[in-house]
């Protein structure tokens, strides 16, 4: 039988803790070391401003939820259920449903793009109505005109003498209105 990815469900904010408690369970005893391949928390890397430092983050792409890729038998499904803080399987009340291959192959790419380049924090969308909260343009109001989220840049209108111009500013030096 091959292993397939399977979703376990969790106390929200205890997934890394139910991780290191399965990697714990696993280690233990030799015996169980073949039932689960990989453990994954699917995270990205978040950039924002505290008090004006920069700060790094990760964040959760699906809170409360942990993916588990295993061979679906009795001991690995009771090994998962009895685990501290697993409150049971995404899927039926009775069977875990595991996942495509295409979704876990999206969800694999997205967690590696998303470790190689932080993104904003707050995402901004073609125009939405933002006010600038630091730099030059501090408390000027405009309109997002294009984004570029690789760079975490932004072109937003404001008014400037009465006259629109288009200023490039950084995702933490605005904020929505």
């Amino acid at each position: 039988m091959t292993k397939k990815w399977y979703v376990i469900h969790t106390a929200t904010g205890r997934e890394f803790t139910v991780k290191k408690a399965l990697e714990r369970r696993l280690e233990d005893d030799p015996k169980k070391k073949d039932l689960i391949a990989t453990i994954l928390i699917p995270t990205e890397k978040v950039s924002e401003i505290r008090e004006g430092d920069k700060k790094i983050t990760e964040r959760k792409f699906f809170p409360g939820y942990i993916l588990v890729e295993m061979e679906l038998n009795d001991k690995s499904w009771y090994l998962i259920k009895n685990t501290p803080g697993v409150t049971g399987f995404v899927g039926t009340k009775t069977k875990p449903v595991c996942l495509d291959e295409e979704e876990v192959e999206e969800i694999l790419k997205q967690t590696k793009e998303a470790k190689e380049k932080p993104v904003p924090k707050v995402l901004f969308k073609q125009g939405q109505s933002v006010r600038v909260k630091e730099g030059p343009f501090k408390n000027f109001s405009g309109t997002i005109e294009d984004t570029n989220l690789e760079k975490g840049k932004m072109k937003v209108m404001i008014s400037i003498f009465g006259r629109p111009t288009s200023v490039e500013l950084e995702a933490w030096q605005i904020e929505t209105i």
